[in-house]
């Protein structure tokens, strides 16, 4: 179905690799098009309540593939058709999404992991915002992300230095989740996934949806959408689930509902 990437489901956790391991799964029109798609697809899977995007070989992205890029491209025109709708696609969608970073996260790639929820890094990688050393700005969400995550100071530091981001720092500065060592990479970041995938599925989302208004919502509406969302929840199986679980003083048992 897919030529540039690999999508399999397993205990509740859809797994998205990029699979173009010669050229450190640099995106070309077309892997944009696909993440875009799989993305999509996994939001509509009932089974799937956690999203893992991790990068086949010895890295996670290097971003663009720049042997595509020449004088007459339009780099405004790129971000709009492919760049953009696939990072709208990972920033609306509701369940979790995990990048789980080897090697290099640069360019493009570090727009990927920093749209995800969460980033687990093995030991041996970093994150690059590689776009100063070709005469760009740092895109795909880039900024936005990054502010959000380190504010405007470090964000205009780590865009203008363009420096490697080791994990430590990484972690030190909001940009990490975890770190894990390189042997039991894949272990834990599966271990993770599952372990978000357990939890009530309807409540993650809402929470997402809630943080995103909160840009946007005076004080007094954001109260009035957080009681709706509270209102939404208060609802699901799950939250009967979690009181019964108290109550019965045992470990609750979420199904996403």
């Amino acid at each position: 179905m897919y030529e540039t990437i690999e999508y399999v489901v397993a205990n509740n956790v859809c797994t998205i690799l990029l699979n173009r391991p010669d050229s450190l799964n640099a995106f070309t029109a077309n892997m944009n098009r696909e993440l875009q798609q799989a993305i999509k697809q996994a939001e509509k899977d009932s089974n799937v309540r956690c999203i893992v995007i991790k990068g086949a070989g010895k890295g996670f992205c290097s971003g663009q593939d720049l042997s595509t890029v020449d004088k007459s491209m339009d780099h405004g025109e790129v971000l709009t058709t492919l760049y953009g709708p696939m990072v709208k696609q990972i920033y609306n969608c509701e369940k979790p999404i995990i990048a789980g970073v080897h090697g290099a996260a640069a360019g493009a790639g570090f727009s990927l992991a920093l749209a995800c929820d969460f980033r687990i890094m093995a030991e041996k990688s970093f994150f690059l915002n590689a776009f100063v050393h070709v005469g760009l700005i740092p895109d795909s969400g880039n900024l936005f992300f990054l502010k959000q995550l380190v504010g405007n100071a470090k964000a205009l530091e780590i865009s203008v230095l363009g420096e490697r981001i080791l994990p430590n720092e990484a972690l030190a500065l909001g940009l990490a989740t975890k770190v894990v060592a390189n042997e039991t990479f894949d272990e834990e970041v599966a271990l993770f996934a599952e372990k978000v995938a357990n939890l009530p599925t309807k409540a993650i989302s809402l929470m997402k949806r809630t943080l995103r208004a909160a840009d946007e919502l005076s004080f007094e509406e954001f109260l009035a959408y957080e009681a709706q969302g509270q209102r939404i929840a208060g609802l699901t199986k799950d939250h009967r689930e979690g009181v019964q679980a108290f109550t019965e003083k045992r470990k609750p048992i979420f199904v996403g509902d």
